[in-house]
């Protein structure tokens, strides 16, 4: 005899009902969101380009929010261990990654890794971009790109180049600079922007690619000197400043970025409004100033989906330069 059919439905309704109410309390936890404080992990030391933007950032939030935004520097592993820390970190929507290019460019890099760059990451927003400079210690005698080639090719190997770690930006703009320029620099890296600019300054290394807004005091100051500049057209914040395009090596291009994305499995309400909140943050007059003195511009996206297209195009257009550049995690 079969059952009647109100008992046959009830393992069906309890299933929606289940499902129901999931989607009412991620309603109503994305409504209450933040209810305390929310931690932005920083995969670099501080002082440069990566931690300049989340300080500001962090500060917009804190106060659309009303709740403490707290900066987790976390540099280390050419970025990596800020990033396996946020992949490892609750999916609740309190702890943040702000990264770089380091991330979808170490997946190439490195031959293992405890994170994936795509699965275990939410995607919410690309939030700003930035180009890099190729500065020099006064000492060095060269006071054009085209000078700087020529002293390259009469010493190989003999010139040495800081970045602000393996797999960033500053790190790629030098071995792709060797493989279109055809000489050999060697790569320095160091645990974030700040420190390899302070042993650059000591003269403890002849140059580096690094964030224009990492240098522009010290190249106001005159003491480094700038070259060009990485990316495709010149920066307002040294017009004068060529591109390496402009300079004699036609085609060399690389821009640097800054996104933000939660661990996989925060639910998508909350990055939803995550989404929603950053882009206002970054719309603002002050916040568009801020970051224009330091050499980025706001650019964030108009989704997650948008940002996470992004993200897989970076990861197939940097395992082609890394494989073309012999680039290694040394």
């Amino acid at each position: 005899m079969r059952a009647p059919i109100y008992k046959r439905l009830t393992p069906r309704l309890a299933l929606a009902a289940g499902f129901v109410g999931l989607l009412f309390c991620s309603s109503l936890s994305a409504q209450g969101y933040p209810a305390k404080t929310v931690r932005v992990v920083v995969p670099v030391a501080t002082g440069g380009a990566t931690d300049i933007l989340t300080r500001a950032l962090a500060l917009r939030l804190a106060n659309t929010w009303g709740q403490q935004v707290l900066v987790d520097n976390r540099p280390g592993g050419g970025s990596n261990v800020g990033f396996e820390v946020a992949a490892k970190s609750p999916a609740d929507g309190y702890t943040l990654l702000m990264a770089q290019p380091a991330f979808t460019v170490n997946v190439s890099l490195y031959k293992k890794l405890g994170y994936d760059p795509l699965r275990d990451f939410a995607a919410i927003t690309l939030a700003a971009t930035g180009a890099n400079v190729l500065v020099v210690h006064p000492s060095v005698p060269a006071y054009t790109l085209k000078d700087f080639i020529a002293l390259a090719k009469a010493r190989p190997g003999q010139l040495n180049y800081a970045s602000s770690g393996n797999g960033t930006t500053p790190h790629l703009s030098g071995e792709l600079f060797n493989a279109m320029a055809g000489v050999k620099i060697v790569h320095i890296p160091y645990k974030g922007a700040g420190a390899s600019v302070v042993d650059l300054l000591g003269g403890h290394v002849d140059l580096a690619f690094v964030s224009l807004s990492s240098v522009a005091p010290q190249l106001q100051a005159k003491k480094l000197r700038a070259l060009a500049i990485t990316s495709a057209k010149r920066s307002a914040l040294m017009p004068e400043l060529p591109t390496f395009d402009e300079a004699g090596l036609k085609g060399y291009e690389v821009t640097g970025w800054y996104g933000v994305l939660a661990p996989a499995g925060t639910p998508r309400e909350i990055v939803s409004r995550l989404h929603t909140d950053i882009t206002r943050a970054l719309a603002l007059g002050e916040m568009v100033q801020s970051l224009n003195a330091f050499g980025l511009e706001p650019a964030p996206s108009n989704s997650p989906e948008e940002f996470t297209a992004f993200l897989q195009a970076e990861i197939s257009k940097w395992a082609k330069v890394v494989k073309a550049s012999g680039a290694k995690a040394d």
